[in-house]
């Protein structure tokens, strides 16, 4: 595989480089809530246009239904960036059209710029290869050699992953680079003990994960309000709480083949409403009223939890553990990873929901060992699914 240090090295002065980002940030309208994913890709853009590269930058935002869609602009990114480089970040207007042409051809040497949300074509995202094809084909002619910065798109078969990497000159930028080291540290021969914290809503959406690292941690610590599932399968009710009825059978055969290795609350944070005014008391996670709803963990949980976490030698956590984003519930998903950051070992934020908790909760960054751009390619990865955009960096 190809590196920006190989492409840096052939030289990049006055030449096109056409970089994809991941730049699907949180917005409150046109107002940023987390820059994370853009200050992650800007050691590559500083790197290309100190070197005199024609920087053009590609990204999606959210879930556009394959055609233009004001609340999905990137054009709040591009100021944001240019606020963090210090410098202008021209804009386009569209992906591959007249604007998208006039700002890229009138980029000098050492500038850069943004285009606008790859997902307003639906060639972009388009499971026919012909589609996709096609906008990959207007995609690299923009540009003379490909840099591929999104790791948390590279589980994507999308044309701006996949395909323009087929018709570029094609390098990975050092967010990916750095994102498949540690990830490889963990599906090799982790030093042990190895603990992972799994939160989130759903069982169903972390099964694959669970299935694929339960026979290779020490602990499996679960939380957020996928673990209602669990107490449920314990033999428990759980009142209102989050609950996926079809799988509580395939909890318990989890919980038997784990033999005592799969950790659950052992007390919760239980509301009247999921609301961040709602009533709420510490109850037993045995015990949960019929009408209230588990959303966070509870302090002997934190406890618990903590314990398990303190000799470890590696963690993985993803997901947080209850509705961090409401200050009541908060507590449990602050005081894990705070008990994350005191391991003494190689610690990995799994990104997504985990990463945003991190810096919304206003914990220190440097005191993780990794925080991944990328929850879902983190997550396929670590289940030995062969994510597509890596694969076409490796051709």
């Amino acid at each position: 595989m190809k590196t920006l240090d190989d492409l840096l090295a052939e030289g990049v002065e006055g030449r096109r480089v056409l970089v994809r980002a991941d730049l699907n940030v949180p917005l409150d309208g046109t107002t940023i809530t987390d820059d994370g994913r853009i200050r992650a890709v800007l050691p590559t853009l500083r790197a290309l246009s100190e070197a005199g590269a024609r920087v053009i930058v590609v990204s999606h935002l959210g879930r556009p239904k394959g055609a233009p869609d004001p609340k999905y602009t990137l054009e709040p990114v591009a100021r944001r960036m240019g606020e963090l480089l210090d410098r202008p970040v021209a804009f386009a207007t569209d992906t591959v059209g007249e604007s998208a042409k006039s700002v890229t051809a009138s980029l000098a040497s050492g500038e850069i710029a943004l285009l606008e949300n790859l997902r307003f074509n639906a060639g972009e995202t388009s499971k026919d290869d012909a589609s996709r094809s096609a906008f990959a084909d207007e995609l690299a002619a923009l540009a003379e050699a490909f840099v591929d910065d999104a790791f948390g798109a590279v589980h994507r078969k999308h044309a701006s992953v996949y395909d323009v990497a087929a018709r570029l000159p094609h390098f990975a930028g050092g967010l990916v680079l750095r994102e498949l080291e540690v990830l490889g540290r963990l599906t090799g021969q982790p030093e042990r003990p190895y603990v992972v914290v799994l939160g989130g809503s759903k069982v169903s959406d972390k099964l694959a994960v669970i299935e694929a690292l339960l026979p290779k941690v020490d602990k499996l610590l679960v939380g957020g309000g996928m673990c209602f599932t669990f107490l449920k399968a314990q033999g428990h009710e759980v009142g209102n709480s989050l609950l996926e009825e079809d799988m509580v059978d395939t909890c318990r055969d989890l919980l038997d083949r784990a033999a005592g290795r799969i950790v659950l609350p052992v007390d919760v944070v239980a509301a009247t409403a999921f609301a961040a005014d709602a009533a709420h008391d510490v109850v037993d996670a045995s015990a949960i009223p019929a009408d209230r709803l588990g959303l966070d963990i509870g302090p002997a949980s934190v406890t618990l939890f903590a314990e398990a976490l303190a000799g470890a030698r590696t963690v993985f956590w993803n997901g947080p553990m209850g509705v961090f984003e409401l200050a009541p519930f908060a507590a449990g998903t602050r005081g894990v990873a705070e008990a994350i950051t005191k391991v003494d070992g190689f610690t990995v934020v799994g990104g997504g929901d985990s990463a945003a908790a991190v810096r919304t909760l206003g914990l220190d960054e440097e005191a993780f060992g990794h925080i991944s751009t990328g929850g879902g390619a983190s997550l396929e990865y670590l289940e030995g699914k062969t994510l597509p955009g890596v694969a076409a960096l490796e051709q």
